[in-house]
């Protein structure tokens, strides 16, 4: 069900982080769209920069939460969230669509985000 894995940042700051990680990274992202996404690939770890879409901000500047999140690719959303719901963590809000798929916040039991994602 799950077909790969990534440690993001959300950044309204884009540029200024993306910059900061190709220069203590010491390379460049493998993946770029400008001010948007940026992903680097690190000793078997991918990093995807992103800024977060405008309604979305908020989620990521609440002071007691990390712009950090795990984003997990998954074939089917739906069965995602219905395991999710099965084990008491269902998403609290509702899958949006951007132009790289579809996607739903969801959060651990310590309250870490995941962001679940299947490709368009």
């Amino acid at each position: 069900m799950l077909t790969s894995a990534l440690v993001t940042i959300a950044s309204i700051n884009f540029d200024r982080i993306v910059d900061f990680y190709t220069q203590f990274l010491e390379i460049a992202p493998d993946r770029s769209i400008p001010n948007v996404y940026a992903e680097f690939s690190i000793a078997g770890l991918k990093l995807g920069i992103f800024c977060p879409h405008p309604k979305h901000r908020e989620e990521f500047g609440h002071p007691n939460q990390s712009g950090m999140s795990m984003c997990l690719e998954v074939e089917s959303l739906e069965d995602s969230i219905a395991k999710l719901a099965k084990l008491g963590y269902a998403p609290p809000g509702q899958i949006t669509t951007a132009s790289h798929g579809r996607e739903i916040y969801a959060y651990d039991p310590d309250g870490n985000r995941l962001i679940l994602h299947q490709s368009a």
